[in-house]
């Protein structure tokens, strides 16, 4: 509907038109229904994330790998229940099935909990929080001590960490976060991007992704087990295995199987080791190949998130509450951002509220649980007398 432009007239020098409807009314009918039509922060999303079912699955873009890892799961899990299964169950009992599909079963879960999962994401900046932060940036040390102007520094555990300042999210990143450059978000407590379940591993998904991996282990030295049992029943009597391939209805796809398994189950047992000793220590992924308290960097430091006993690094790490989701994509944009069009949307905030995540400089210190250390340090870390630490 074209906008209309107000002028000063004669009404006595024009005649009485008759009332027609003007053109188009229904088309602007239409773009105005449309401008009114509420719409949900998962629709205007600033991250490289695709949505399905409403927001409410939600996928890295460059998620072309999963279907691979799905296939290789239902194809060789598919190939042991055809053709070992009914050999076993005949030759020694009916519960091997019955452990290979809780197995299956809790894979399968648990692989699409972790890809299905948000990870942790955290909102970005508004453009006043912004404007804000680089008001602070600008404004801090005033002594003869002044840290780099896009750091900020915090003490956790009587450990100074450093805070670095994320020019996508504009705000500086919490403890343990990190900016995923393939799903352009920050991620909480960021592990690693995971190409084989198509999702970033963070704080809300890592346990997901541990039972995982766990239980593919678990399925995969089930099924290769199975399958020499198989073998070497048929083999039984000095038939040689040659014969007991020949003999299996199923000789090629226990190939098959034998080479899958062979293949990767060193990888996935290596992998299931590689993450219960992060686990057990309380670390990630991404601070392991940092170094950054492994002391690879030539300073005393010590793990501040670390409990100093594996029971409690384990129960913190896969036992505590789920965090919420501070993005909230199935919730509505307000009125006003709704109506914007074009690619005003593109740059809309899906940050949550401010009773969600109390932002202060960027970061929340209520929901991260640490204490900001002042500005000015002239001493080395373990001098700071006038901070009060906190716990991670």
């Amino acid at each position: 509907m074209k906008n209309c432009e107000y002028q000063q007239i004669d009404p006595q020098a024009l005649p009485t038109p008759t009332p027609t409807p003007p053109p188009h009314q229904g088309d602007g009918s239409d773009r105005r229904e449309e401008q009114r039509r509420p719409r949900k922060k998962w629709e205007v999303f600033p991250g490289k994330n695709r949505f399905y079912c409403d927001g409410r699955i939600m996928l890295a873009r460059q998620s072309g790998v999963l279907p691979l890892t799905l296939g290789l799961i239902l194809v060789t899990s598919g190939l042991f229940f055809i053709f070992d299964c009914p050999f076993l169950v005949k030759q020694l009992t009916s519960c091997i099935p019955v452990i290979g599909g809780v197995l299956f079963v809790f894979v399968l879960i648990t692989l699409l909990q972790t890809s299905f999962t948000d990870p942790g994401i955290l909102p970005r900046a508004t453009p006043e929080e912004a404007a804000d932060i680089e008001n602070q940036i600008d404004n801090t040390g005033n002594t003869s001590y002044r840290p780099p102007p896009r750091t900020k520094e915090v003490l956790i555990n009587q450990q100074v960490v450093k805070l670095k300042y994320c020019f996508t999210c504009k705000m500086f990143r919490p403890p343990r976060t990190s900016h995923c450059s393939l799903c352009d978000n920050c991620v909480e407590r960021f592990d690693h991007h995971c190409p084989w379940v198509g999702n970033c591993v963070g704080k809300r998904n890592y346990r997901f992704f541990y039972t995982f991996i766990v239980s593919l282990s678990f399925l995969t030295a089930f099924i290769f087990g199975c399958v020499t049992t198989h073998l070497a029943l048929r083999a039984q009597g000095g038939k040689g295995l040659v014969f007991a391939l020949q003999e299996s209805p199923g000789r090629y796809p226990l190939l098959i199987k034998a080479f899958f398994r062979i293949s990767y189950i060193w990888s996935i047992l290596g992998l299931s080791g590689f993450h219960t000793y992060l686990v057990a220590s309380n670390l990630t992924t991404n601070e392991d190949i940092k170094g950054s308290w492994s002391g690879k960097s030539g300073e005393d430091v010590t793990n501040p998130y670390s409990h100093k006993n594996i029971f409690f690094n384990c129960c913190s790490v896969l036992c505590g509450p789920m965090p919420p989701s501070l993005i909230d994509r199935r919730g509505f944009l307000p009125a006003d951002d709704s109506a914007q069009t074009g690619s005003a949307n593109s740059e809309l905030p899906t940050q949550a509220t401010k009773s969600e995540l109390n932002v202060v400089g960027g970061c929340s210190q209520l929901a991260f649980g640490f204490q900001e250390s002042p500005s000015p340090v002239s001493a080395p870390p373990n001098s700071h007398k006038n901070s009060t630490s906190t716990s991670a």
